[in-house]
């Protein structure tokens, strides 16, 4: 490690402060002010042992398990000597086929090893190249978000953008004038008989208006759900854009009203915006307490007109469904139809048996996974089959640990 020169040199502030800015881009939320946190208590432990400086900088940068992963390749990569980083690559990032872990290519990427490098050896010198080549784009539309690098996910945001969710109209109360509508129009046609001042009179028909009901979106921003909910993000500008009567909530241990701030059409203004309001980004999960929130404050303004609920969350609640059952079930009762999206379905295999994922489960309509575009894409699809009718594939995965099948 390298760490005891560049502290001489003067430049360890620098380098920590680089190695801080790759975990970022690489997917892990460092700000500046854990930066400074670093630094000071760099100057507690000190750097003679690599140990203490690993687990110190672990300590301060990371607020996650899941992010070791991601901070032990970075680790590895970055506080080696220079002409070592220079010349290993791990097997993983230079070969497409063994990329099952992708989160080593974002730290590649993150740290600038986007390129050809010769890796020397006693026996062998083999040329690898640690860029992922530009994925098809069958390819990306099947991939995971969370395995993508920044080009990737970069393609993928302009693909979301041209999504649309295609939620067929309703029949509503109200009347408007039809030549061909099967209701006569008393009142329209006196004032055209007494209008035309003839002998006969030609009846007005009119028929009942048809609307896209509203569409209310509760999106789960807990750390757990970070990555997809970032992606997922610009999937609701596109289609809040496209449609009216579209309000997204925001939550994880508190309920944020965003609506406004994705009215705006340049896209990365909007998710600007939505970063400052959303005070509780990458935070815990309080589930049943924020159903319960949204179900006396919101429910009523919102969920009119047989209202359709997207809820996006991997149900994992922090407090261990506390009232969540309870509170799933009327806001099951207030809609029209409320489909829950959730990224574990990417796992083969998946059975719910966290708490929080059982309780809900029997309180939804469909069942669906989100961890990719082709998923928004059938989601599309299911809300748009059967003219004016939802027909939602069924569910996978959805057989619980007591053998009980989730409804679909």
């Amino acid at each position: 490690m390298q760490s005891a020169s560049a502290a001489d040199d003067g430049f360890l502030s620098s380098n920590v402060v680089y190695f801080a800015r790759a975990l970022r881009r690489a997917g892990v939320p460092v700000g500046p002010d854990r930066v400074l946190d670093a630094l000071r208590a760099l100057q507690i432990t000190g750097i003679a042992r690599r140990d203490d400086f690993y687990w110190t900088l672990a300590a301060v940068l990371l607020s996650r398990r899941e992010q070791f992963d991601v901070f032990d390749q970075a680790f590895e990569l970055f506080w080696r000597k220079r002409s070592v980083l220079e010349r290993i690559i791990p097997d993983s990032l230079a070969d497409p086929a063994k990329q099952q872990d992708r989160a080593s290519a974002r730290v590649a990427e993150a740290l600038g090893l986007t390129r050809k490098v010769a890796i020397s050896a006693e026996e062998t010198e083999t040329e690898l190249d640690a860029s992922n080549s530009a994925s098809a784009t069958e390819n990306l539309r099947r991939q995971d978000f969370e395995s993508m690098t920044s080009e990737e996910l970069e393609e993928a945001r302009k693909v979301i953008a041209n999504l649309r969710l295609p939620i067929p109209p309703m029949r509503t109360r109200r009347l408007k004038p039809d030549p061909r509508g099967r209701l006569t129009d008393l009142r329209a046609t006196l004032r055209t008989s007494l209008r035309s001042g003839v002998d006969s009179i030609m009846l007005q028909h009119r028929s009942y208006r048809r609307r896209h009901p509203p569409l209310v979106v509760l999106c789960d921003v807990s750390g757990s759900m970070s990555r997809y909910s970032r992606m997922l993000l610009h999937f609701l500008h596109a289609i809040t854009g496209d449609m009216d009567r579209v309000h997204t909530f925001v939550f994880g241990t508190r309920l944020t009203n965003i609506t406004r701030h994705l009215l705006h059409r340049d896209v990365d203004v909007a998710l600007d915006s939505v970063s400052r309001a959303v005070a509780d980004w990458s935070g815990g999960t309080r589930i049943g307490v924020i159903l319960k929130l949204f179900n006396q404050r919101w429910s009523r303004r919102v969920l009119s007109q047989n209202a359709v609920v997207l809820l996006i969350s991997d149900g994992l609640d922090r407090e261990a469904g506390t009232d969540l059952s309870e509170q799933m079930e009327r806001l099951h009762k207030s809609t029209r139809k409320l489909i829950w999206l959730n990224p574990l379905l990417r796992f083969e295999g998946f059975e719910p048996r966290a708490e929080g994922v059982r309780l809900m489960l029997p309180h939804v309509d469909a069942f669906l996974p989100a961890h990719n575009i082709e998923n928004l894409t059938g989601l599309a699809k299911a809300l748009a089959s059967r003219g004016g009718a939802f027909s939602l594939p069924k569910p996978v995965h959805n057989e619980n640990v007591d053998g009980a099948t989730a409804p679909t």
